[in-house]
């Protein structure tokens, strides 16, 4: 497996690389660690001045490259060594997405991990942020760890979908990946605005969803809610989710979870990993 951990070196970051180590633990794994300093911030003024190589060299490169070493010592100081994960050190002047797009193409990454402050509402965090852009414009399977996300055996992983197929069923490879290794159990939910039956396509989709994870004897759930996320919520608290799946082609339909801005009742956006499959 090849994981690319983004960083800027705040709390967040750090626990979701955390989480990640901890997650692929019994996994062979080469973990990519990368910082971007960001183009726009270097090309600083009205005059769009480029600060010569030398000057972004010593302001922007190289103290990036000491907190990415203090930083791996700080993960060899926290984690019991284990020998199959090998880590890697990536520094970029760049733009944000084009370098973390050119990284999973060049590196052949299957997961991009990052962690993600929910607590003040994601409306403001994520979509105008760094993991919002990425789980949204990138092609990559992304596991989302919010900042209070501690990792722990995955009992419980609902998979949220519509029954509205509209992506090759391969995309849930990665789900399939986990529940072999891990030997959760799926919980598939169906959110709807109101009591309503499925239509003879969703019907035949839930079917499909039902042959393909078989072997995991999956569980079907229907709520009925007219927002999405308190639906989230009740299913969450009462079966003791530890992490929600969804796809990247559904996002419109979800992105009530994701991107919303009342938080009063909303824990799952502090503590509960989200795994967004992408095709």
């Amino acid at each position: 497996m090849n994981i690319l951990l983004p960083t800027d070196f705040s709390e967040n970051a750090r626990n979701a690389i955390s989480y990640a180590i901890d997650f692929f633990k019994s996994s062979e794994c080469n973990f990519y660690l990368l910082h971007v300093n960001r183009i726009e911030a270097i090309v600083a003024g009205e005059d769009s001045y480029m600060p010569t190589a030398e000057v972004v060299e010593e302001i922007y490169t190289k103290p990036s490259r000491d907190k990415l070493r203090q930083l791996l010592k700080e993960i060899s100081e926290n984690h019991d060594e284990n020998p199959k994960h090998r880590f890697y050190t990536l520094i970029d002047n760049y733009f944000f997405l084009e370098s973390i797009r050119k990284h999973v193409e060049e590196k052949k990454i299957d997961m991009i991990v990052m962690g993600t402050k929910g607590a003040s509402g994601l409306k403001e965090y994520i979509i105008g942020s760094n993991t919002g852009d990425v789980i949204t414009k990138v092609k990559c399977t992304t596991l989302v760890v919010p900042e209070y996300a501690k990792y722990k055996a995955l009992k419980e992983i609902a998979f949220s979908s519509d029954f509205n197929l509209s992506y090759d069923i391969n995309i849930l490879q990665p789900l399939t990946d986990i529940l072999k290794n891990l030997e959760s159990n799926l919980r598939v939910i169906h959110i709807q605005g109101k009591a309503a039956s499925l239509n003879p396509e969703q019907l035949n989709n839930k079917e499909l969803l039902n042959d393909y994870f078989e072997e995991f004897n999956p569980s079907f759930h229907f709520l009925t809610n007219k927002k999405v996320e308190d639906a989230i919520q009740c299913f969450v608290e009462s079966r003791a989710v530890d992490m929600i799946v969804m796809v990247a082609k559904n996002l419109n339909y979800f992105q009530n979870i994701l991107f919303h801005t009342r938080v009063e009742k909303i824990t799952y956006h502090t503590d509960i990993p989200f795994l967004v499959l992408h095709e």
